[in-house]
């Protein structure tokens, strides 16, 4: 931590006194590291969460078919980012009893309410992917 940074997320610089309740603004998290909301926010806006939990919407698949659907994605990075979405509780991992092994992924009533939010993302790049198509466009004719 850097000299003359607080780990109070409620510190005021300067002031010398703590943030009121009346004071916090409830869209607003603490930025460290270690804090639970970024750490959440870190996992379920990575690539491949966002991935694995569009193509799990009302269905369950099984690892090789998320693979093939996920374009780019390796064996190793499926199965961490599997194993942490099912650690947080949004993915549900069944093991059928069966030989060969058949192990079925899918979204837990939480996912499912993640999923909602996540669809209105895409939505919302869909309707704007020409206007951020232009800006790009325009960004890096003005850096050369």
């Amino acid at each position: 931590m850097e000299e003359g940074t607080s780990k109070s997320p409620g510190y005021r610089e300067g002031t010398g006194s703590s943030v009121d309740d009346e004071d916090l603004d409830p869209f607003q998290w603490d930025t460290r590291e270690d804090c639970e909301v970024r750490q959440i926010l870190d996992r379920v806006a990575g690539k491949w969460s966002l991935l694995v939990i569009a193509l799990l919407d009302r269905r369950r698949l099984r690892f090789t078919e998320l693979r093939r659907e996920i374009d780019g994605i390796s064996q190793r990075m499926l199965t961490v980012t599997l194993r942490q979405l099912e650690r947080d509780g949004l993915v549900r991992r069944t093991v059928h009893p069966v030989v060969p092994p058949r192990v079925d992924y899918e979204l837990t009533s939480l996912g499912r309410t993640l999923h909602t939010t996540i669809r209105a993302l895409v939505t919302w790049t869909e309707e704007h992917q020409t206007e951020v198509a232009a800006a790009r466009a325009a960004y890096d004719a003005a850096e050369r």
